[in-house]
């Protein structure tokens, strides 16, 4: 189960460094995103999008730092939740702006960016359940690498829902 934390904290934080680092490449574009998404004040708008970046980049530092691992997934799983609950709201207020997850985007938020962060969640909650211990290097490598190939999944998962749905 060691193998697990380590695959889980692996996309965890390659997930949120993406995100981080795409919102402040255009941090002004991503702070005019969030009126259409949430009903945040014109003044609340910027220092919410400081938060959710600098919470984002929070996220990888602790989970690379073992002792504070678990609280790296905590902290994951709370934004996850809002990240999911305000998708949630969106879509029932009948809001379909495009997501800036993961940069400048068309893509409106839709059901499948709720699966996302539902998946997103349970890795987070997987991760920080799991036991923490000492691993053989090469063991920790697939684990690793497995979790680079499940962030490069949900980075792109936009992009793969959209092929295949163009193919059907």
């Amino acid at each position: 189960m060691e193998y697990v934390r380590v695959a889980c904290a692996s996309l965890i934080t390659l997930v949120f460094v993406t995100s981080a680092v795409s919102k402040l490449r255009d941090f002004d574009g991503f702070a005019r995103s969030l009126p259409a998404l949430a009903p945040v004040r014109s003044d609340l708008v910027r220092p919410l999008a400081m938060v959710v970046a600098a919470t984002e980049m929070a996220i990888p530092i602790l989970l690379v730092i073992p002792p504070a691992t678990s609280y790296g997934f905590m902290l994951g799983c709370v934004l996850l939740a809002a990240f999911t609950t305000a998708i949630a709201v969106a879509l029932r207020r009948g809001r379909r702006a495009p997501c800036r997850c993961f940069g400048a985007s068309s893509t409106p938020v839709g059901p499948r960016h709720l699966i996302r962060n539902g998946a997103l969640l349970i890795t987070a909650l997987l991760g920080g359940l799991a036991p923490q211990g000492l691993l053989p290097l090469a063991g920790m490598a697939v684990a690793a690498a497995a979790g680079l190939i499940g962030a490069i999944l949900i980075v792109s998962f936009d992009d793969i829902v959209d092929l295949f749905a163009r193919s059907s």
